[in-house]
């Protein structure tokens, strides 16, 4: 499989540097070319790592289906109006606002924590998230969808929100300072009892080999995808 990336910034970079790492896999990895603010020759690839910003995504789209490249979209902070309806059957596209396969876990995990929650009205979900002092966008994509996954099984809540308390909605914690590549909290407090689930990523390198398994996952279906698709199918269930 021949790999393209929109990005060279730390994640871009990650992922780049890791390629020869996975040669192993069964269908072997090959990094065509990575492309940064300039746009450059792109040679014909089956899969693109889109890495790069939230305003250049749309246009990375539009290139991918006009190529008939599949495309993973690890970029956050970005919105297209209709896109299952876009997108349709041109091409294959995962939505991975975060590559780890741990937060995949995780987030099926928030879906059976707020399930155990919705037995309980008096108990409380949070999210907590901290990254480091150059991520641009906050919440994280990562924190949203994890509020997502709560929401979903615990009926009482319609959304989240920052800031002060609101009983109707999923109170998200966003932090950014220092050097964290990326910590995140699911919070149940109860009166009597509490539970905290942590992801914390040590290394962009895991965001690099969850890349990798996206892209391999994602090559040759048709249509739009999230890391749920992925985690069901790898996970089971």
């Amino acid at each position: 499989m021949r790999l393209g990336i929109f990005g060279r910034g730390r994640l871009g970079g990650a992922i780049a540097t890791e390629i020869g790492r996975y040669t192993a896999l069964p269908e072997a990895i090959e990094l065509v070319w990575t492309e940064g603010r300039e746009p450059g020759p792109r040679p014909r690839v089956e899969v693109v790592v889109d890495a790069s910003a939230a305003s250049a995504v749309e246009t990375h789209l539009e290139w991918a289906m006009e190529s008939g490249t599949d495309m993973v979209v690890a970029t956050t902070g970005w919105s297209i109006p209709n896109l299952e309806e876009k997108v349709g059957g041109k091409i294959g596209l995962l939505l991975a606002p975060n590559l780890s396969t741990g937060v995949a876990l995780m987030r099926r995990l928030a879906a059976m924590v707020g399930a155990y929650a919705a037995m309980d009205p008096e108990s409380d979900l949070g999210i907590v998230e901290h990254h480091h002092k150059k991520k641009a966008d906050s919440p994280s994509g990562t924190a949203i969808t994890l509020a997502e996954a709560v929401e979903k099984a615990c009926p009482r809540y319609q959304g989240w929100n920052m800031g002060s308390y609101d009983k109707d909605r999923i109170n998200i914690a966003s932090l950014r300072s220092g050097f964290e590549v990326g910590r995140h909290e699911i919070v149940l407090d109860a009166a009597l009892e509490s539970l905290v689930i942590t992801h914390r990523a040590k290394d962009r390198r895991v965001f690099a080999a969850g890349a990798m398994k996206a892209a391999t996952w994602v090559w040759g279906r048709k249509g739009v995808y999230t890391m749920e698709d992925f985690a069901s199918e790898v996970f089971g269930g």
